[in-house]
């Protein structure tokens, strides 16, 4: 037996021993819809808002539709959703290849238990994502023995094979598609510095091409902000005919500022959900490197940057580990009391589908240097009236706008009212779930989706 394939197999081993069953949460029931009101099946791929705006997306909004008196039920896949009191929850199984502390592990034999898991490991094996696949199989087969349960299906970006097949069963379903992957394909294509790395990452985005082909034969498609619906029209080819915008929302009541939070001076902050070039966070800590050469200042960073990652190299290069903190885990009211501390937050993706660190940090009524990347400008507003926007992927961009927040005391303050004031008006999840419900109202009485639901 050669070396190499002994040390494949030890590795199987050690993989297997580490592997413990999947923890499956108990059944939740939903509250029960009042009359007049919608029964939905919320279906959720990967839940948990640690992992990123789904999961968020998926809690405020079933929080409002329930409000409503509409009664809807989560199906989420591991890692599992946080959920409000009245939504209901049903868990789906699924192998977790990504958890921590053992990402892209080795399931052990005992855990194939259906053809979506053999897919779904086959697929890692590969080097792409089978997670939204696997789980759009499972879900048809769950929802099989449920046709009177509910009355409108809601999918919240899975766009799995599955998705489609429960479509083609007779189900009403109406498809949340947050922004076009296509994006962080090209983007993270444009950021790989090598033919390995280039060809690593067509065959991680590989899922990509079932969703753009199932989600051009859904019938409702529900996105986040016209430049979403611009780019999935362009670069996913859905009619503009199915497409609707419905902005996502705040907890103005929790992201709000707080009396007994005070301002650190020269604190800065930003919030990324995963470290990727998209996200922009390079480009910053080139400008916090340029920045602390002048004065003092210091970067909250929201999130975990993998180990030996782009954000942990640049850390070490640009010798920033004594002035950058990263911090995770933090419920919504630390977040806020975060950002209450920061004199200003900045946003540098290259490109946001819509950007809910934007309206978190303007509902908190900090001041906010975000660049023109996708659909900021959309959400932000005007420069200098509501917040700063600057082109993306440039340093100097960004160190001319901070700058020119941290030396106005008056312009800060003024562009956080303004900000607030701003989100208080457009982006709540009161104003989301209102829209959704019409979204559905409009599916389930055979009319034409509304061209938005924006208050522009």
């Amino acid at each position: 037996m050669s070396n190499s394939l002994r040390h494949t197999i030890e590795e199987t081993k050690a993989s297997w021993a580490r592997s413990k069953a999947l923890v499956i949460p108990s059944h939740i029931p939903a509250r029960a819809a009042q009359p007049g009101k919608y029964r939905i099946a919320f279906l959720l791929y990967r839940g948990n808002p640690q992992c990123g705006g789904q999961g968020v997306y998926t809690r405020h909004l079933t929080r409002e539709l329930v409000a409503l008196g509409h009664g809807v039920e989560v199906f989420s896949g591991p890692p599992w959703p946080i959920l409000d009191e009245g939504v209901g929850f049903t868990p789906v199984r699924a192998l977790d290849l990504y958890r921590d502390p053992d990402p892209f592990r080795w399931p052990a034999p005992s855990e194939f238990t259906s053809l979506a898991d053999v897919a779904e490991f086959l697929v890692m094996l590969s080097g792409g994502f089978g997670e939204p696949l696997a789980y759009s199989l499972r879900i048809r087969k769950l929802l099989k023995s449920r046709r009177r349960d509910f009355d409108i299906i809601h999918d919240d970006q899975c766009i799995g094979p599955g998705i489609l097949g429960l479509y083609r069963d007779g189900w009403p379903v109406l498809e949340t598609l947050h922004h076009p992957i296509t994006v962080d394909r090209s983007i993270a294509l444009a950021h790989a510095d090598t033919a390995w790395k280039r060809y690593t990452t067509r065959r991680w985005f590989g899922f990509l091409r079932m969703q753009v082909r199932v989600v051009k034969q859904l019938p409702a498609v529900l996105t986040v902000s016209h430049n979403s619906k611009v780019d999935i029209n362009a670069q996913m080819r859905v009619p503009l005919s199915r497409l609707t915008v419905v902005p996502v929302g705040v907890d103005h009541t929790v992201f709000r500022p707080y009396d007994d939070v005070v301002k650190k001076k020269g604190r800065l902050m930003v919030t990324s959900s995963s470290d990727v070039p998209m996200k922009g966070l390079v480009p910053l800590l080139e400008a916090i490197a340029k920045l602390r050469a002048e004065r003092d200042i210091d970067l909250i960073v929201i999130g975990r940057p993998r180990e030996k990652g782009r954000v942990a190299m640049a850390l070490e290069r640009l010798g920033l580990s004594d002035i950058v903190t990263t911090i995770s885990g933090v419920s919504d009211e630390q977040l806020a009391r975060l950002y209450g501390e920061a004199e200003v937050a900045i946003v540098p993706s290259l490109y946001e589908g819509f950007s809910l660190p934007a309206i978190e940090a303007m509902s908190c009524g900090v001041p906010v240097v975000a660049t023109t990347g996708g659909a900021l400008p959309e959400v932000v507003g005007v420069s200098g009236e509501t917040g700063l926007l600057v082109e993306p992927n440039s340093p100097d961009a960004l160190v001319n706008a901070i700058r020119r927040l941290l030396d106005d005391p008056a312009l800060r303050q003024r562009l956080g009212a303004a900000g607030r004031e701003r989100v208080i008006q457009r982006f709540t999840w009161q104003v989301t779930a209102r829209g959704t419900a019409a979204c559905y109202d409009a599916i389930l009485r055979g009319q034409s989706l509304p061209e938005s639901m924006t208050f522009e």
